[in-house]
């Protein structure tokens, strides 16, 4: 069985493909949103965090149609932290445009927790989860993806994000890499804009999956009913990427198509079972 696989937000906007096929999947992105991946400084109003996701999202868009017609659809599909919105049109549950339309107000939403505070994120590899989760609680920050044994990713206060990469550097972290956020994604704190999200969500309609979509908390198959209230849990708790990517094995997965910008899932799959 074949896996198509959605990451989240690139961390740069990398160059775009030289395809008329992009070309248009990036007009309708303007067309929703304002902002076109292929001329950075349009929709000036939106943040450099929230024209990333859209990016993404319109690469993963593009990426799902050629993957389909070089090897069919996909027997499963799995998701990875903002890869959920072009997951789900993948699976049949919205439209494309609908997926950067959601893409762009939650992304808005989430800005709105920038507005006079400053988060960050950081990148920590090689340190046990036992000893990670130790530096987060000494800096009172959060670990927000679970990507391996040995990867994984902080989110908070910048301040605090940055005195935890040193530490976690002390304690024998092989790298460390700190990158601005608009919002410390996948923590406890993203409930101060909850409410919100769930007025966003409420405005559309999301139809049942036509291929199992695995999420990256609980590792169920989503249900059209379960959507909802996922796309907000989601944004408020941790990604598991590792438990997702041992569940897709043992549904039977043999062949995983990275369907998105960079090939980071791919990668977190070597780490995680050489075999894959």
């Amino acid at each position: 069985m074949n896996c198509f696989m959605f990451p989240g937000q690139p961390l740069s906007l990398a160059s775009m493909p030289d395809d008329p096929a992009f070309v248009e999947t990036a007009r309708s992105c303007q067309v929703a949103t304002g902002f076109n991946p292929l001329v950075p400084e349009s929709a000036p109003q939106l943040t450099d965090s929230v024209k990333l996701q859209l990016s993404g999202t319109t690469m993963s868009l593009y990426r799902t149609d050629l993957l389909t017609l070089q090897h069919g659809s996909p027997g499963i599909i799995a998701e990875h932290s903002m890869g959920i919105y072009p997951a789900l049109a993948a699976c049949g549950s919205i439209d494309p445009a609908t997926a950067v339309e959601l893409t762009c107000r939650i992304g808005v939403c989430l800005a709105s927790m920038g507005k006079g505070h400053t988060f960050a994120m950081g990148s920590v590899v090689g340190l046990t989860y036992n000893l990670l989760h130790s530096v987060a609680a000494n800096n009172h920050v959060y670990i927000a993806n679970y990507n391996t044994s040995r990867h994984f990713i902080l989110a908070g206060d910048s301040d605090r994000i940055r005195e935890a990469a040193a530490e976690a550097e002390a304690v024998g972290a092989f790298s460390t890499s700190v990158f601005p956020t608009d919002a410390p994604l996948h923590t406890p704190l993203v409930n101060a804009v909850a409410s919100t999200l769930r007025d966003i969500v409420s405005d559309y309609t999301f139809r049942r999956p036509q291929i199992p979509l695995m999420d990256h908390l609980e590792q169920r198959k989503l249900n059209a009913s379960d959507i909802p209230c996922f796309l907000v849990e989601e944004l408020c708790r941790p990604v598991f990427w590792e438990k997702t990517c041992r569940a897709l094995k043992s549904e039977g997965v043999k062949k995983y198509f990275e369907a998105g910008a960079g090939s980071a899932l791919t990668k977190f799959n070597r780490w995680i079972d050489s075999e894959l």
